[in-house]
């Protein structure tokens, strides 16, 4: 089978943290051709969707002092070849976040791929209707206090009332733009007027959990099903878990409250097409609902010795297998 993925340029991705090269890794593994494009490699030509494809070989990373090692020329790309995209087997979108307009205007390219020849995943229209803040809101039950807003006198009487609260912008990626809002604090205006570019856009404010300190859980699910997890916890004087500001990652269980929420999840994101997502969950509740680029899958394999690209190959192709 052939299976493509939009990643960000190649050139700047870490094979042994990337969960997108964890995925092609697999697929090669498998015995698929893989292929990679960008976003602005993608057209629309009589109806269909194109996009400017290279085939991708991989030399897989290997495991050694407890982490894992790549080589320096770790892939190698072939010709261009500017192709339908109903010729691939399987797209997979991993670009990452923030949903700029260029980024919508991919997944509407994306609507121009013909189904019953190729699966998306996740679903274009699916990606749209997400927003990886606000997407989880309709699961009242496993969200913490949330509100979202743009007005700096709903805001500030919310975190007088709760004491403590987390502000997170809705475009926001890998912790970028949270902050840690307290009673009291004299910067609190300011903070507010800044990340609501005075009053123009709004944010999340949720309270602020106090098993924060403990790890941000993140949890990957496969067509609704979770299928592994990682706990990612603060250091130094940062607040934040997020790996990508430095938070260190640990074994974690999945719990009988973790499996509850994906229980609650899991018709929703069937329904809207989200098929490879990852959830954050603080002290048993549900903060984020990852579907733009869900990353962890490298951080859960080495710490618990498994392999959950292969196990989402094996998945797509079971899915192509029975027919779309």
């Amino acid at each position: 089978m052939k299976f493509a993925f939009i990643i960000d340029p190649i050139q700047q991705l870490d094979p042994g943290h990337d969960t997108s090269v964890a995925l092609m890794e697999a697929a090669q593994a498998g015995g698929h051709e893989v292929w990679i494009t960008q976003a602005e490699g993608l057209g629309v030509e009589m109806g269909r969707a194109m996009a400017r494809m290279q085939p991708v070989t991989l030399k897989p990373v290997t495991l050694g002092d407890n982490r894992w090692l790549a080589e320096t020329d770790w892939y190698s790309l072939g010709e261009a070849v500017y192709q339908p995209l109903e010729t691939m087997d399987m797209v997979m979108m991993r670009t990452d976040p923030p949903v700029t307009i260029p980024y919508l205007y991919t997944t509407y390219v994306l609507d121009y791929v013909d189904p019953s020849k190729t699966l998306v995943m996740n679903s274009p229209q699916g990606l749209r209707a997400a927003n990886e803040k606000m997407y989880a809101l309709q699961f009242a039950q496993a969200i913490p206090e949330t509100i979202v807003s743009r007005d700096k006198g709903v805001i500030r009487q919310t975190v007088e009332r709760w004491g403590r609260a987390v502000l997170k912008p809705l475009g926001g990626k890998a912790g970028e733009g949270i902050l840690f809002l307290e009673q009291g604090d004299r910067n609190l205006n300011s903070m507010i007027e800044i990340s609501t570019l005075q009053g123009r856009e709004p944010v999340m404010i949720q309270t602020y959990l106090p098993a924060a300190k403990d790890g941000d859980k993140r949890i990957i699910l496969l067509d609704g099903d979770p299928i592994g997890a990682v706990n990612r916890i603060p250091t130094g004087n940062e607040f934040r878990g997020n790996m990508a500001v430095g938070g260190r990652v640990a074994q974690v269980e999945i719990t009988d409250r973790d499996l509850e929420i994906c229980t609650q999840l899991a018709p929703t994101l069937r329904r809207d097409g989200l098929m490879f997502v990852g959830i954050d969950i603080i002290g048993g509740y549900l903060t984020e609902v990852n579907v733009t680029s869900p990353t962890g899958i490298r951080e859960i394999d080495r710490l618990n010795d498994v392999r959950l690209g292969k196990q989402v190959m094996e998945w797509i192709q079971h899915k192509l297998a029975k027919g779309r």
